[in-house]
């Protein structure tokens, strides 16, 4: 049976109900459900999940204020369930930290099938809330600190918003592999890359920006030419 901690934060109890049925036949063991941000960030705190699904709208406040403070708490996996659907609400979930948007309703089965999906991906690592080991990726110029959550710059921090820093991380964890476009948006945003390669060439951009010296001829975040993209250390750096 499938191990991993799933967390639901929904206010609608058929939801509830329906979500843990149908993931419990799906061979998932460990699911906890809260309906009010309070009880869902207590649940977190006290046995971190490493799947979240999280409503929009709740008792006492937003899915949208929750996120940060869960992601404050480890690096799950977010999948926004609402029945805001416009393009603003969709890409603030995913702009304050989101993973994924489903919107209401929606095929219990779907979300089952999103989680999996998710688990088969690489890069993903089941964490511990209580985990004491730091990871940091150090290359001559830059470092990237998972845990703190930071990018940092030829010796300052430098701002990052939570997808281009997850994309940055990812590259960090699989240094020297080749990655095209679809895999990376699969990686990082969790769904089907197929018709998105504006989005990771975008975020593959702003990296660059931010670790390359010059971005327009990159040291370190390299294209290969047909088939995507690597990270990889200059030669003569430690």
């Amino acid at each position: 049976m499938n191990n991993t901690k799933i967390l639901i934060i929904e206010d609608e109890q058929a939801i509830v109900s329906m979500l843990e049925m149908v993931l419990r036949k799906e061979g998932f063991t460990h699911i906890m459900s809260a309906s009010t941000c309070e009880e869902g960030l207590t649940l977190m705190e006290r046995d971190a999940a490493e799947i979240v699904l999280l409503d929009v709208m709740l008792p006492d406040g937003t899915g949208f204020d929750l996120c940060p403070k869960i992601r404050a708490l480890g690096e799950p996996h977010i999948i926004f369930l609402t029945a805001r659907s416009s393009d603003l609400d969709v890409l603030t979930g995913f702009a304050i930290g989101g993973d994924d948007y489903v919107t209401k309703p929606f095929n219990p089965l779907e979300i089952a099938a999103r989680i999996k999906a998710r688990l088969r991906r690489p890069g993903f690592t089941p964490f511990s809330a209580s985990a004491s080991v730091v990871s940091r990726y150090a290359y001559d110029r830059f470092v990237v600190d998972e845990t703190a959550g930071e990018l940092v710059v030829d010796g300052e921090p430098v701002g990052c918003p939570a997808q281009v820093f997850q994309l940055l991380l990812f590259f960090c964890k699989n240094p020297g592999i080749v990655f095209s476009k679809a895999q990376l948006y699969e990686a990082v945003w969790g769904m089907d890359g197929l018709g998105d390669d504006n989005t990771v060439m975008v975020h593959i951009r702003r990296i660059r920006e931010r670790i390359e010296r010059d971005p327009s001829q990159p040291e370190y975040l390299l294209t290969v030419r047909g088939l995507g993209y690597k990270l990889i250390k200059p030669r003569g750096t430690v």
